[in-house]
């Protein structure tokens, strides 16, 4: 079943959605919803040039990455100890949100148009957003961001100018969570890529006690 939100702050059970996920439409990118949603993993999802209304997704089957169970290649290990990129944290949230942007606009079911960016934005300058940044000298050569809340990161997109740099962000994020006591990635979908560093399925039920957890 999928549900018509409007202005008041809600959201239906997620148990109820469609087999793929989607859960709502309508709504708007208000930070206090974006919290709100997340805080149940359910997360804003839209083509922008094919959708007026945002479909709002909360998959059953969840893809993700627990910080300790990071698998770091020996290419990678390799590459880490070269010091030939530097990693920075919450230094350049708006260049890595543009940056992921341009990567995909011109993808057919391209998600990340000027209303997300919006939010994203605003997420970030009341604390609830936080990008990664992988730097060659002065240039940003990669990154990722996505939304914080309590232990828990909820990935939204990632991009890379050079080889493996969103792989390294992605280890360092990692790593730092591990250290800091963090619980969980989110990565919303299954790719090879992320599979191949440790991603892994838990049911929505097991995700949400982890998610919730003070």
């Amino acid at each position: 079943m999928v549900f018509a939100l409007d202005s008041t702050l809600w959201f239906p059970d997620p148990h109820l959605g469609e087999p793929d996920g989607l859960l709502a439409v309508g709504g708007d990118l208000s930070v206090d919803r974006m919290l709100l949603a997340y805080s149940y993993g359910i997360f804003p999802w839209y083509s922008f040039r094919y959708n007026r209304k945002i479909l709002w997704y909360c998959p059953m089957e969840r893809f993700v990455i627990f910080p300790e169970e990071v698998h770091v290649s020996h290419s990678m290990r390799s590459l880490i100890n070269k010091g030939t990129y530097n990693v920075t944290f919450n230094q350049q949230f708006d260049d890595v949100l543009k940056h992921c942007s341009r990567l995909r606009i011109k993808e057919e079911g391209a998600w990340l148009g000027v209303d997300m960016m919006k939010a994203y934005r605003k997420m970030h300058e009341q604390g609830f957003a936080a990008s990664v940044e992988v730097w060659q000298s002065d240039r940003l050569v990669g990154g990722l961001y996505g939304v914080t809340i309590g232990r828990c990161f909820f990935g939204e997109s990632m991009f890379s100018l050079v080889p493996s740099a969103s792989k390294l962000a992605l280890i360092f994020l990692a790593h730092y969570m591990h250290e800091h006591e963090g619980l969980l990635i989110d990565c919303q979908f299954e790719t090879a890529h992320l599979r191949s560093m440790g991603g892994r399925f838990i049911h929505y039920d097991d995700y949400l006690k982890i998610i919730q957890q003070e």
